[in-house]
Formats: structure tokens, sequence, C-alpha cells
């Protein structure tokens, strides 16, 4: 009897400890941000550089009503229980609003909520719109061992529904913070709207589609904006750049003396990307001249719909002449 009892109080405190182990493993966040052992609190400067110019990206550049910009950047560090956006998801309709209109008061409260129903989020930054395609603004943000994921979007000025950003980059590496990262970025498809370019006016899209990643070859449509079917891949329309800020002895952040200012003058060297002559359908024959007796002449002629660029295919003759006999001679 005594050894009974021995067995139910050890199989007794076995149970208790196994669920309190599931209670607390139950509470972390999901994903590779829970196995983050780095100090709590790391501090970064975030720079946005826009690389849309007119050289990389020639088609359809918008010059004025309005000319290429780039909106303001709203983002978040947050643990994996949160998503701002994800590619082949659907967007929320805070993203929408965002990537249509420039607007963020349904994403902020999107981003408020979910902090405070499952303490996924840590913090909001924004930075500055960028009056031009080319240019750079800059924020700081925070994030925490229990939120080290970081996810920003900016929109593209003007276009339907298409941004930039990134979604949950992890900044912890294990025991660690990241000491600076840099990310390419391409444009992206919010999905719900269905315009080809960047003036398109407002198309909704019905049924939504999901977030795509526009690319030089999809959608494939001669219309697209970001259509350039001899390139293999898009040049990068932005980069962002994230800096570690590092401590003075009494444990504020030192201020990042190498950050570049907000500019829109751009050291680095923009890829061309060449832009073939695209022209019109022949026009039909014109009516056929000339003496009588004799072979008249008769022409047809095309137009350019796209002049080319950066050495690219020009444009071939836009005027067409053949022989014919005369309908009416003179």
């Amino acid at each position: 009897m005594e050894n009974l009892m021995f067995v139910y109080c050890s199989c007794k405190v076995i149970w208790t400890l196994l669920v309190t182990i599931l209670g607390y493993a139950s509470s972390l966040p999901l994903g590779d941000d829970s196995i983050c052992t780095a100090e709590e609190l790391a501090k970064y400067s975030i720079i946005f550089t826009g690389k849309w110019s007119q050289t990389a990206f020639p088609k359809q550049y918008p010059l004025y009503r309005p000319p290429a910009q780039w909106s303001s950047m709203l983002g978040v560090t947050h643990s994996s229980d949160y998503s701002m956006w994800k590619k082949n998801e659907y967007a929320s309709n805070g993203v929408r609003d965002f990537a249509e209109k420039g607007e963020a008061w349904v994403l902020m409260k999107e981003i408020e909520e979910a902090g405070e129903k499952i303490q996924s989020v840590h913090g909001i930054f924004s930075a500055p719109a960028i009056s031009s395609g080319t240019g750079q603004t800059s924020t700081e943000l925070q994030v925490h061992s229990r939120h080290p994921l970081v996810s920003f979007v900016v929109r593209i000025v003007p276009s339907p529904d298409w941004f930039v950003g990134i979604d949950s980059l992890n900044l912890c590496e294990g025991d660690h913070w990241m000491e600076e990262i840099s990310v390419d970025l391409y444009p992206y498809d919010a999905g719900t709207d269905s315009g080809f370019t960047f003036s398109s006016p407002n198309f909704a899209t019905i049924p939504q589609d999901t977030v795509t990643e526009i690319t030089c070859s999809s959608p494939s449509h001669p219309a697209n904006s970001f259509y350039y079917p001899k390139l293999k891949i898009l040049p990068p329309i932005a980069q962002v750049t994230m800096v570690k800020l590092k401590k003075n002895q009494l444990g504020f952040p030192i201020p990042h003396l190498n950050q570049p200012a907000k500019s829109n003058e751009i050291l680095d060297t923009f890829s061309e990307t060449p832009l073939d002559c695209e022209v019109s359908q022949w026009s039909s024959w014109g009516l056929c001249r000339g003496p009588c007796r004799k072979m008249g002449t008769k022409i047809r002629t095309r137009f350019v719909v796209l002049h080319p660029a950066n050495d690219g295919t020009p444009c071939p003759s836009l005027e067409e002449e053949t022989e014919c006999e005369p309908d009416n001679c003179v």
C-alpha cells in the first residue's frame, strides 16, 4: 500500500511539473524569436534609401502630377504572433488603405489592437516622406528580446496599390543583436487595385487578391510600368539599412555619427535599365498616287508609343512606301 501511495504521489508531482512547463511554453511567442537570449533591449537607426530613378526605371517614369516620390514609413517591432503583411497572403484593411492612399489611421488601429490583445507589439516607428524617387529618410526603433522582429511599409507614389517593405526581419541572432544589416527592396502589389501603371485610375480588385511581388515579367502585360522582358530581375527600387546604436557608460545610445543625412542626393550609382522603343501598328495604306499607265506609290505610317532609353533598341522606320497601280491617275 505504501508503494502504491509513493507511485501515486510521484505521478502527481510529474504531472504538475509537466502542466507548468507546457503552460510556460504556450505563453512564449512562436517562431525563431522565442530563442533570443540577447540583452533585453536594443536600439537601431533605420535608414531608407529610395533608388527609384528614371535611369533605373525609365518606363512611364512619373515626372509630374505627382512626380515619383515615397510616402512616410510606418513600421513596428513585434513578436511572431503579429504580422503586418505577408507575401501570398491577403492584405488587411489597414495595409490596403496605406498602399492605395497612404492613409495610416486604420493600420495604426490594427497594430494597437494586436498589442493590447496578445502583447505581440513592442513599439511603432515612422519616418518622414521623401519628395522624389531618390533620397533618404531615417528614424530610430527599439527591439526587445521577446519582440525582435521588424516590419514596415512605404507606399510607392503614384501607384494603384504598390509598396515596398520588410516582413518580420529578425534582428536577434541567438545571444546577440545584429550590428548592421542592409536589405534591397523590390515592389509589391497589395492585391486590392487592378491598375497596371503608376497613374492608373482606381479600379478595385474584386475579389481581393493576395500580396504579390512585382517583377520584370509579372504581371506579364506590356502595359505594366515594371514590365521589362529583357531583364532577368528588376534592379532594387529602394534599400533599407539598420545599424545598432552603441551605449555609452551611462547606458544611453551614442548618436550614429556616420549616418547619412536626409537628402535627395544619393552617392550610390544607379543601374541603367535599357528600354526598347515601342511603336504602334501600321496604319492602313493611303491612296495610290501616280500618272496614268505608270506605277504609282502608296504610303502607310506608324507612330512611337515609347521612346528608347539607356541604349535600348532604337525605333524602326515610321513610314513605309510600296508600288501600286493608280486608281485615279492624273
